[in-house]
């Protein structure tokens, strides 16, 4: 009896360890714009402005995914030259569908414009900025207790992007990972109490 116990506490580890990975390295789709969407901003001072505002309010890491919704318009994946001068003739990756997936999968920057004549120069552009991954090794920063303050000329951090600009893929990796887990530990106690 000690030797089937052995084996499905052994099974239950490496089946947990396995599946972790699924749970640490979840991902975060954004919908670009929130709930204004990808559209031309409409006429204030900050048109211009709309959409870099937006991306700079969120963090944008390897794994992660942009989310356009749009009508009668595109979604252009461009160079940096071609992002600064909105010029469509020459797209890495052109979506016209209305609704578009971008899967974020290196670091570094992404450069998106609208296909549509003018959008781009009055403002419908954006620049994502993806952070380099954390090592799981690398140890945490010290705790501090005193309150910290950001280094004078630099802005305060950003909060977190709100609900409705982002839908958590990382509650529905554990909710898979959680019925895989009881499915497998079902089976392996029923296989070892049939035996």
């Amino acid at each position: 009896m000690a030797s089937r116990l052995f084996v499905l506490c052994t099974c239950v580890i490496i089946f947990m360890a396995a599946t972790n990975t699924c749970v640490v390295e979840a991902s975060v789709l954004f919908k670009v714009g929130g709930g204004f969407g990808w559209h031309e901003p409409a006429g204030n001072n900050n048109t211009d402005q709309f959409y870099i505002q937006w991306a700079e309010r969120n963090r944008f890491q390897v794994g992660d995914a942009l989310v356009f919704e749009y009508q009668n318009d595109s979604v252009l994946s461009v160079e940096k030259l071609d992002y600064m001068n909105c010029d469509a003739s020459n797209p890495i990756t052109a979506f016209d569908n209305g609704n578009s997936t971008f899967n974020l999968d290196r670091p570094g920057n992404f450069y998106f414009i609208s296909g549509t004549d003018d959008h781009c120069k009055n403002g419908q552009k954006i620049l994502v900025d993806v952070m380099h991954p954390h090592s799981i090794l690398k140890s945490p920063p010290p705790i501090s207790l005193s309150p910290s303050l950001p280094p004078e000329g630099f802005p305060p951090m950003a909060p977190p992007p709100s609900d409705d600009q982002t839908l958590e893929a990382s509650s529905a990796s554990v909710l898979l990972t959680t019925i895989f887990m009881s499915l497998f530990v079902t089976f392996v106690s029923v296989m070892l109490l049939a035996f």
